[in-house]
């Protein structure tokens, strides 16, 4: 054991082990790399940036993959969550999203959707060029949050649409809600169809009795998971599993391959694939120890915050255990500037808007640095505070959009840029989400209404991010051409 190894865990993650051989033979001096990347981990150029970036290609293994690594890693994962094929990403949970979009049907073919998806699998769609059947979530009317999408609506999608090709829905959402995913793999086979999960928040899931089970362990089909957000992986981290060899055989892995292949690079961080090794055996020898601290920390952070008059912390069954969501209203404070003072003070926290804080807890926090932060979230939601408000729904929960075309046409169709004002009526050919969380208020072939530009403009005037928009001051937006026009 070592400090570039403090837990041990080469001994089960290849291609971490073979990230600490080559890093010792770079730091020896006894590895001379003539092979991209292109800094050769010299430092001499710009500095202690490139440390550890070493590549997986001619350095963890051969160009040719002789040695196996990534496959040997890529198989344990596989067997850790219960399936048979596993594949890791340095694109992030956008391109496991997408790989799935073109794994799942041809162009024009329909599959049932979840509106509030993040934006990846909405262009995974038009990559794809599938056509969506949308599906809501649940409100949940004192928080103003989603919640899962009900089992009622995907049967009544799928039997209004037997042609449909896979179920794809986000869980738990990206305010840690969860819905009834055994309940939605039942009604997706009894239609003969694969259920996809976007679970790009719950890699920690299933590793502690304390969690929910995993999506793949509830019945899924596949499950998209984001390493980097909840584990200890680097960023753009994550990993696509799947169940090939079931019985139901549902999903072709040949297609999954193809459509994983087709938007990874041929050139992947090897930093990267070997932080998802880690973290995987991470996971497997000290997930249930370390994921109970986590609970601790999270219960005693929820007990100090709701000390402090009007403020909430979402709770319940159907909530991730470890995800502390935060709500103002009663506090009558903005979101957006409690985290202009939390940044003040050294604090970086996931989410912020009006109404809400997400502050990210995972298996590296220490009790010191929380219990810091929550004070500062103290102080700075009192020197913030304001009379109470009523509860609001974010127009990425609220909106129901009105489609006029399959988002693949819009997006490729010629388009015009007008003055918000002409703008109603008219179909959208950009998407534009707030971010966070990046869920679609408006997306290629949808009807923009007065409703959605005044929600957007909301979120922009509370000094939220318009994020997509050519446009993001939103004076002006993109949208498709009548026929008889040339636009571009």
């Amino acid at each position: 054991m070592t400090s570039f190894d403090p837990l041990g865990l080469a001994g089960d993650a290849p291609l971490f082990a073979a990230w600490l051989r080559l890093s010792a033979g770079v730091r020896s001096g006894r590895t001379q790399f003539f092979s991209i990347p292109g800094h050769k981990q010299s430092s001499r150029l710009t500095g202690p940036l490139v440390d550890g970036d070493l590549p997986l290609y001619a350095g963890l293994d051969t160009v040719q993959l002789s040695g196996g690594l990534l496959a040997a890693a890529e198989q344990r994962a596989a067997a850790l969550w219960g399936v048979d094929w596993c594949r890791f990403s340095v694109g992030g949970s956008t391109h496991a999203n997408q790989a799935v979009a073109l794994a799942v049907g041809a162009p024009g073919d329909t599959v049932i959707v979840s509106r509030t998806l993040h934006r990846s699998m909405l262009t995974g769609l038009i990559l794809a060029g599938l056509r969506p059947v949308w599906v809501y979530p649940e409100l949940d009317e004192r928080h103003g949050l989603p919640l899962g999408v009900p089992v009622e609506a995907v049967a009544k999608a799928l039997a209004a649409h037997p042609e449909a090709k896979a179920v794809l829905v986000g869980d738990p959402s990206y305010v840690g809600t969860t819905g009834d995913i055994a309940g939605l793999a039942s009604t997706a086979h009894a239609a003969g169809v694969p259920l996809i999960v976007d679970g790009a928040w719950a890699a920690h899931f299933g590793f502690h009795p304390g969690y929910p089970p995993h999506a793949l362990a509830l019945g899924a089909d596949a499950l998209v998971l984001s390493a980097h957000k909840t584990l200890p992986a680097m960023n753009q981290a994550a990993l696509l599993l799947a169940r090939t060899s079931s019985a139901r055989g549902l999903l072709d892995p040949s297609r999954l391959e193809r459509g994983f292949d087709a938007g990874h690079t041929t050139s992947p961080s090897g930093a990267i694939l070997a932080s998802i090794d880690a973290s995987r055996a991470l996971l497997q020898h000290h997930g249930d120890r370390l994921l109970g601290d986590l609970l601790d920390l999270r219960l005693n952070a929820v007990e100090r915050l709701r000390e402090v008059p009007g403020l909430e912390v979402v709770t319940g069954d159907r909530t991730d255990p470890a995800k502390l969501v935060i709500r103002l209203p009663g506090t009558g404070a903005c979101g957006l500037k409690v985290d202009a003072r939390l940044r003040a003070a050294g604090f970086t926290i996931e989410m912020a808007d009006r109404d809400t804080l997400v502050p990210m807890l995972t298996m590296a926090d220490e009790a010191p640095a929380v219990d810091a932060l929550v004070s500062e979230i103290i102080t700075a939601v009192d020197e913030e505070r304001g009379s109470a408000r009523e509860v609001a729904f974010a127009p990425s929960w609220r909106t129901v959009p009105v489609t006029d075309a399959v988002p693949r046409e819009a997006f490729f169709a010629r388009h015009e840029t007008v003055d918000a004002q002409d703008a109603v009526g008219r179909v959208s050919a950009e998407l534009i989400a707030p971010y966070p969380p990046g869920v679609p208020v408006l997306a290629p072939g949808e009807v923009i209404t007065q409703e959605i530009v005044d929600g957007l403009r909301r979120v922009a005037h509370d000094g939220g991010r318009i994020a997509y928009a050519e446009d993001p001051t939103l004076t002006t937006f993109q949208v498709v051409s009548p026929p008889s026009t040339s636009g571009r």
